[in-house]
């Protein structure tokens, strides 16, 4: 069965327009209105020595964490890992914390994916288990690269465009509208559960 329309809400933008920030925003602001809600799901933080961004990590919404990317692991597993710009992926701690993440459960209100990018999608499992959750009908609230040169990755273009799902764009001066459209709507959407 697949997503009711508006039941997958997908915030893009440019590198650095704040697509996590507006993720983590949205939950802080749902919660406390919502407190019994029954979130999964995960974002990716960036990992900084001093002002050098050296990688990304992975965290789950109740606070593990795991390597997702980085320029300064060297290991020999490491030299077999794929690579994004100069970041190698850590395909293996990223699985171990995310997939547990996107698996469906009875209870499950909402899942949160930040992000469904080239670094996450290098492992086989996760795309099939983003896609799971998009047949489960549970809505989902994730982030997805903007196209590079106007080429998307295959995988986000059936994201983009799938029957049931509402794209925002992002960008420096609508941050504070495209969060309250997507509140709203989530909400909306929570509420026909």
């Amino acid at each position: 069965m697949a997503a009711a329309p508006g039941k997958c809400f997908l915030v893009t933008g440019p590198p650095g327009a704040g697509k996590t920030t507006l993720i983590m925003r949205v939950l802080e602001t749902l919660k406390p209105s919502n407190p019994s809600l029954k979130i999964q799901g995960f974002y990716t933080r960036e990992i900084r020595e001093g002002i050098e961004r050296v990688g990304f990590e992975v965290v789950t919404l109740d606070g593990r964490k795991a390597p997702l990317a980085s320029t300064i692991i060297s290991t020999p597993e490491s030299t077999r890992w794929p690579t994004v710009g100069k970041y190698k992926v850590d395909i293996a701690s990223f699985e171990a914390v995310a997939l547990p993440e996107l698996q469906i459960k009875e209870d499950t209100d909402l899942f949160i994916i930040d992000e469904v990018g080239k670094m996450e999608l290098f492992s086989s499992s996760f795309f099939p288990a983003v896609l799971k959750v998009l047949e489960s009908n549970i809505p989902l609230f994730a982030s997805i690269p903007i196209p590079k040169l106007g080429r998307d990755i295959p995988a986000v273009t059936r994201l983009r465009n799938h029957p049931g799902a509402k794209i925002f764009t992002l960008s420096p001066s609508n941050r504070d509208a495209v969060r309250e459209q997507i509140y709203t709507q989530l909400v909306d959407s929570l509420s026909e559960q």
